[in-house]
């Protein structure tokens, strides 16, 4: 029944987080300077063009175009403007008649101007997001289903709750970890179901997460560092005068949501492997069985270190790439924020990972033995 019943209460969840979120944080965004819209569009015609070639990127140009462009929804549909087109290094949308791209339309002072603003790419999107849910229905059946619903909850808490509540101003510490412990356990429960297996896994993760997120704080507050220092940190700061947005505490969310997934992993995979073999060898003794998880755990461990560091690494590539580029010795780099986070986030969410390992042994083998000791009892 309580199968039956979970993921009936997590698609109402996300349906009313959907709904109500959204109405409830209206007025905690910063109204627009501009009336403006983001709609589809056709290029009818190039008037005229003023291009050379790209001296960086092959294929590319820069210069100028002069387009007709029919609004193919919202306000203005039907209508043909002329755009004035701008192709430069950051901003190079080359156009061509035919092209279906999204245009802005904006409205300031009773005109209305319109320009291309990017490339239509949602379709790709979704066909890519189709093949990815097909693949996990195909493979994984009924599981595959829960993992779905536990990943649209994931994202429908961080989205609907956690930004919302944070550009409310709350305390960005332990809201993220009592919304990552609300993630984890509805996530564990889908798929896990209800068993000790689920139990010990739920409680490894939340320890894990936390320790990983607590040394990323600490040692960014020992380094200087805040969530100004991440990735679009700073655009942050120019919007934090309209609301109590806690910038130094997004460090720690960051942390937490980033080896969420990993060190859920790692639990699990833990958790499985001494229920699985209690079951084979119920004999074995609690000092036994731990010694069997930390044998397991190392190889765990090992890959799933790799996987997150190498997920830290792929995202600051380009930074990488930058300092070489420019020959930065070892002094100027390893001091740069960005360098710095990149470290401690990777470093902390593995010493969160290894964690993991030793507290879900513990308490799946404390599981076990105390259903072995309730069982005997009984009989």
């Amino acid at each position: 029944m309580k199968r039956i019943i979970l993921p009936i209460i997590v698609v109402l969840s996300i349906v009313l987080m959907a709904i109500y979120s959204p109405k409830l944080t209206k007025n905690l965004k910063g109204g627009q300077v501009f009336s403006q819209e983001f709609v589809k569009g056709i290029v009818k015609e190039v008037i005229s063009e003023d291009l050379m070639h790209d001296p960086i990127m092959e294929g590319k140009y820069r210069g100028n175009q002069t387009l007709n462009v029919e609004i193919l929804e919202g306000k203005r549909k039907g209508e043909i403007f002329k755009v004035q087109n701008s192709l430069s290094a950051l901003h190079n949308v080359y156009a061509n008649k035919g092209l279906k791209a999204i245009f802005t339309v904006r409205e300031t002072q009773g005109k209305t101007t319109v320009w291309l603003y990017n490339l239509k790419r949602d379709g790709a999107i979704y066909f890519l997001a189709a093949i990815f849910i097909t693949a996990v229905l195909v493979l994984g059946k009924m599981k595959g289903l829960k993992s779905l619903l536990a990943l649209v909850f994931t994202g429908s808490v961080i989205i609907y709750i956690l930004i919302p509540l944070l550009f409310k101003g709350v305390d960005p510490i332990s809201t993220s970890v009592f919304l990552s412990s609300l993630i984890i356990v509805v996530s564990f429960l889908l798929i896990g179901g209800f068993d000790r297996k689920t139990y010990s896994a739920i409680i490894g993760t939340i320890c894990g997460i936390t320790i990983a997120g607590l040394i990323s704080y600490g040692f960014g507050h020992v380094m200087s560092l805040s969530g100004l220092n991440l990735s679009e940190g700073q655009q942050l700061l120019y919007i934090t005068k309209d609301f109590k947005l806690k910038i130094e505490g997004l460090l720690f969310v960051s942390i937490l949501i980033a080896s969420l997934g990993a060190v859920m992993d790692v639990a699990m995979s833990i958790s499985s492997s001494v229920n699985e073999i209690h079951q084979h060898k119920p004999n074995l003794s609690s000092k036994e069985l731990f010694h069997s998880a930390m044998v397991i755990g190392r190889d765990i461990v090992g890959t799933m270190i790799n996987t997150l560091i190498l997920a830290f690494a792929g995202g600051s590539l380009p930074l990488m790439m930058m300092i070489w580029g420019y020959g930065m010795v070892y002094q100027q780099f390893i001091n740069i924020p960005a360098i710095a986070i990149e470290i401690v986030n990777a470093l902390a969410g593995s010493i969160g990972i290894i964690a993991t390992v030793p507290v879900t042994a513990v308490v799946s083998i404390l599981l076990i033995k105390k259903e072995w000791e309730e069982t005997n009892e009984n009989n």
